[in-house]
């Protein structure tokens, strides 16, 4: 199809990169010391990049070229910012925490666990960390999530809890009492700048526990959304109270 494309002059290019910074779709890298168009499908025709050139190496033309391809740059971005935060946790503490998102719905994870319908229970663990105190404020993972916010004795309580709660959820627990902090703050940022869908608080019936689910209600008041939520108090000896 013809449409409009940028058009680099490699002889004016200084290769300074400014460019391939503003471009926001990531259509242009800097090859062997000058800027190139290396993803035309990336190219919106909108130009970003022009203003941002020192020499006006970059200019407008009209040619064949591929449809911009919108989904393509949307899950770059995407890659992109799950490398950046990888590498963020990895670098900048203990390995353990570094982010990972599971796709188990896609392939058997590992060989040594059992897969679904092999007659004993899979996993419905879909990101890791699942801590709140280790988890990004910021993630893809939260995009569209169901979440679910579980005091961590939840899980050692209630029998099934990845089938009835955590089967198609994002997970994250905490104990207010053993890690001594508010996590209201950090919530309302997971639920404010996230595009979450819908909270599940699960909680133990322990007067401690309140401090998890009062966290979670003022994180949901405080994020100015208004979306699904609601709480489920596991006795314990293992029964749902309401």
């Amino acid at each position: 199809m013809i449409r409009k494309m940028i058009h680099i002059d490699e002889e004016k290019c200084n290769g300074c990169g400014l460019c391939a910074e503003a471009c926001h779709e990531g259509a242009i890298d800097i090859v062997n010391g000058k800027a190139k168009l290396v993803r035309e499908n990336f190219c919106d025709g909108f130009g970003d990049c022009l203003p941002n050139c020192p020499t006006g190496a970059i200019t407008f033309e009209e040619r064949e070229a591929p449809e911009y391809d919108a989904e393509a740059v949307k899950n770059a971005k995407e890659a992109k910012k799950m490398s950046a935060m990888m590498h963020e946790h990895h670098d900048g503490g203990c390995p353990g925490s570094r982010m990972m998102q599971f796709h188990k719905e896609d392939e058997q994870l590992c060989e040594d666990v059992p897969a679904a319908g092999s007659g004993r229970p899979a996993s419905q663990l879909k990101q890791w960390p699942c801590q709140i105190k280790l988890l990004p404020e910021q993630a893809p993972f939260f995009d569209g999530a169901k979440l679910l916010i579980a005091a961590d004795c939840t899980a050692y309580a209630y029998a099934n809890m990845h089938e009835d709660f955590m089967k198609g959820r994002i997970t994250i627990i905490g104990c207010p009492k053993l890690d001594a902090v508010d996590y209201s703050e950090k919530l309302t940022a997971i639920i404010r700048d996230n595009d979450v869908k819908s909270v599940t608080i699960v909680r133990m019936e322990v007067p401690c526990c309140g401090g998890l689910q009062r966290a979670a209600e003022f994180a949901l008041m405080a994020s100015g959304k208004f979306i699904p939520w609601q709480v489920v108090t596991i006795s314990r000896d293992g029964r749902i109270l309401d």
